[in-house]
């Protein structure tokens, strides 16, 4: 006798159990993994910190010979000196991190859109459920999040790296281990490290805008474009005014936030406070300057955006 589908099963039998259905509520997340796929895609992210890092290690031990003499002459100044002289040495040693950082910012930026429609893969990722927001907030998010963090925790490595190794080589020498560890605020330098991360990522953030821009636009010479147009306004207005006010807010966007903050030469700043005596974070938010160029940031990301929508492979 035939059983129908929908029948009890016999007793003994277990009952059947059907396969989990597959969930469907768990989002795709098409914003971190676009991120993901850039920094897979550009190792140079990734790699060329690391280098400037093993460079600065390398360096710091050619010069270890020299470190037992540098203590001893460090021992023999007052407290805020002592602290002051550190600071300066293990924490300006890694400023060629933060240095390459920028760099490979800048070029990233310069090929983020225009290497897709050179190689014409633009074709293949717009064929897929991602809008051309996500693509370049995703490109824009490597310059703005991905590289700074990236720096700190390669920073954070090589400080205590450096330290470690200034130790071993004192504790060998027998003289300057004790001077090293009381007198080197690090938790206070990688505040201040991190602050000035993360304040100059915000204060470029125009400068990432307009290549991501002229990256999106330009069909070849993408190096050219982003750089002559300001150079020769800056030119022309030499000559024909004979004002540089192009050229000084050109440096002012480079530069600006140094002053805006932190606050190295005060004189009512308390030398004995460490290097968090110098940030400035309400001046530093306080300053039009920073707002202007978030908007100005803002503006450029939306264009490039258009642009990318618009453009077809070179």
């Amino acid at each position: 006798m035939n059983i129908e589908s929908g029948a009890t099963p016999m007793s003994g039998e277990p009952p059947a159990v059907s396969p989990p259905t597959p969930s469907l509520s768990h989002p795709t997340r098409p914003l971190y993994w676009s991120v993901r796929r850039e920094v897979w895609e550009n190792r140079s992210i990734v790699v060329v910190p690391l280098i400037a890092a093993a460079v600065v290690l390398f360096g710091f031990l050619i010069g270890a010979a020299h470190v037992a003499d540098r203590m001893d002459a460090i021992a023999k100044l007052d407290r805020v000196m002592r602290s002051a002289v550190l600071v300066e040495r293990y924490g300006v040693a890694t400023m060629p991190i933060v240095f390459a950082m920028v760099l490979v910012g800048v070029f990233y930026c310069l090929d983020a859109l225009h290497g897709e429609r050179r190689d014409r893969s633009i074709l293949f990722w717009k064929s897929l459920p991602v809008s051309d927001r996500t693509a370049v907030l995703a490109k824009a998010g490597i310059p703005l999040v991905v590289l700074p963090v990236f720096t700190f925790a390669v920073i954070l490595v090589t400080q205590l790296i450096i330290v470690l190794l200034g130790t071993a080589i004192l504790l060998a020498k027998g003289s300057g281990a004790a001077t090293l560890w009381a007198n080197l605020p690090l938790f206070q330098m990688s505040v201040a490290m991190l602050y000035g991360l993360v304040v100059m990522t915000l204060w470029h953030a125009p400068i990432y805008g307009w290549l991501l821009l002229v990256s999106g636009w330009a069909k070849r010479n993408v190096f050219l474009w982003a750089v002559l147009p300001p150079l020769a306004l800056s030119i022309v207005e030499k000559i024909a005014f004979g004002t540089t006010h192009l050229a000084s807010l050109l440096k002012y966007r480079m530069t600006g936030w140094l002053d805006a903050a932190f606050d190295f030469a005060s004189p009512g700043r308390d030398a004995t406070a460490g290097p968090l005596a110098e940030l400035t974070p309400l001046d530093f938010l306080s300053t039009p300057g920073l707002w202007i160029g978030l908007v100005v940031a803002a503006a450029l990301l939306i264009a490039a955006i258009r642009m990318r929508r618009s453009q077809d492979p070179i």
